[in-house]
């Protein structure tokens, strides 16, 4: 038995056209053990380069203390389950394609993908993170992330979004 096609995102100008969803999060891990969407407005003449709000979304230092606490935990939790602490460049941007900024990083206990995408004519931003699990360790290191990745990346935008406002 073959797998289905991977899901797929763009916009369609054809009435009598299905919707798709592409992203570059999905691209490499077309079926993965989680996935989660957020779309937010922009501010109005906000910047629409993709890399850049990748860039700032995903900037630890200059997001909210709790997320960074959270992370600095996690570099200490990690060793408990055998795992190395995240690389400094776990967030780097990866790949650029149109709309969309790629993050992407594989590690023994699992592979995520991230992708940040700008409808400058919607004026929309748009993240998603695709996660695929490797062993036992992946799903008990994954257990509370999932619980936690929500919120976690919806505070991560937001901050992102007050300090593209700010003067």
């Amino acid at each position: 038995m073959t797998d289905p096609p991977p899901v797929t995102a763009s916009a369609t100008t054809s009435a009598d056209a299905a919707p798709t969803f592409v992203s570059l999060a999905l691209r490499d891990l077309p079926r993965p053990d989680y996935c989660d969407v957020l779309v937010t407005p922009l501010p109005p003449g906000a910047a629409t380069a993709p890399a850049a709000w990748a860039r700032a979304v995903f900037d630890v230092r200059h997001g909210p203390r709790w997320v960074l606490a959270l992370l600095l935990l996690r570099q200490v939790a990690v060793r408990l389950l055998g795992l190395a602490p995240s690389p400094r460049d776990t967030f780097a941007v990866r790949e650029v394609q149109g709309e969309e900024a790629l993050l992407a990083f594989d590690d023994r206990h699992l592979d995520f993908r991230v992708g940040v995408g700008v409808d400058a004519d919607r004026g929309l931003l748009r993240v998603v993170t695709a996660v695929r699990l490797h062993g036992v360790r992946g799903r008990v290191y994954f257990g509370p992330v999932r619980l936690a990745h929500p919120v976690v990346t919806r505070a991560m935008v937001r901050s992102a979004l007050r300090r593209s406002a700010a003067p």
